[in-house]
């Protein structure tokens, strides 16, 4: 199941793919985007089909509300930009236009959390996942690698509702092979260790695995916990691993309120109180750098992961 995380590829570029293929199967999608299609990759979309791509223009809350629109005509659209413009700019639009009725609409975002890099404070959104999660009738995916976005682009289809799914700009380790068995709203299990578990989403799943194979080197049996539904989360592998470990420790490429750290929190609170030591970025917006340069500043690297748990 897991690769030697030497292979990279931002999940950007695996939505792009992922889409043609969809668009290939299914007649009935359409993609929406605001003037970044380059950069979403869902050029690669608009290159094999023309009639079924609209670019909206710098206009995303426009490009929410006409997503809304096609998915009352039976279309399922997939819309894309910034993750700081769908989730920021747009919210309102998402909020009312496309959850209150729970319309069949895919939010699918990249350039999301401090790995943007050098664009900057205004940039990164650190808190799209507290603010998508909070939403009645949203699921919120955020993908590790580029099987599971692949994987994603395509499962969301069957799911009847708003799908918020965040991406990276960041080439990210491939982790999974094609065989690698996923499913919306249940964790992937990497490792059966007992001294510690490392929870973990979207592009420091990898952080974590490195992390993993470090301290096992040193003694340390930890397992890893990918979570790519944040909505519903998957509470069964949560309590488990709280139960059957001396240690959690989340981590994202996030705010520490209302993300991933949060939710598992939550799920513990009301079911088996626990400490939780989360990582990542505490409160406070981000800087310009290079994607690496900023995980070691906001300490989200494996290296920092091996400190907490050592």
């Amino acid at each position: 199941m897991i690769l030697d995380l030497k292979e990279k590829k931002a999940t950007r570029q695996s939505y792009g793919e992922a889409l043609v293929e969809l668009g290939k199967s299914r007649d009935d999608i359409v993609v929406l985007d605001a003037d970044l299609s380059t950069a979403t990759k869902t050029k690669l979309f608009a290159k094999e089909f023309p009639q079924r791509f609209f670019d909206i223009g710098i206009a995303e809350q426009d490009m929410m509300s006409t997503a809304a629109g096609f998915a009352t005509c039976n279309k399922i659209p997939y819309a894309s930009t910034f993750a700081v413009f769908a989730a920021g700019r747009a919210y309102d639009q998402i909020r009312n236009s496309i959850c209150y009725p729970n319309l069949n609409v895919k939010i699918c975002v990249t350039h999301s959390g401090i790995t943007v890099g050098e664009d900057g404070a205004t940039h990164q959104m650190l808190e799209d996942i507290s603010l998508m999660r909070t939403l009645p009738n949203m699921t919120v995916m955020c993908t590790s690698d580029d099987t599971q976005t692949k994987w994603a682009v395509k499962e969301i289809t069957k799911i009847k509702g708003p799908v918020y799914l965040r991406l990276s700009r960041y080439e990210t380790p491939i982790i999974y092979d094609e065989n690698t068995k996923f499913e919306i709203g249940k964790a992937i299990e990497i490792g059966e260790g007992t001294d510690a578990t490392i929870i973990a989403t979207g592009d420091v799943v990898a952080e974590a695995i490195k992390a993993q194979q470090e301290l096992k080197q040193q003694g340390i049996k930890v397992r890893v916990l990918d979570i790519h539904t944040i909505k519903p989360i998957d509470t069964e592998a949560i309590i488990r691993a709280a139960k059957e470990t001396k240690k959690i420790v989340t981590i994202e490429d996030h705010n520490i309120i209302g993300g991933l750290g949060s939710s598992v929190c939550e799920v513990l609170a009301e079911n088996y109180p626990t400490k939780v030591i989360r990582m990542g970025i505490n409160d406070v917006f981000g800087k310009s750098g290079t994607a690496e340069e900023l995980m070691k500043y906001f300490k989200i690297t494996a290296e920092d992961i091996i400190k907490q748990i050592i």
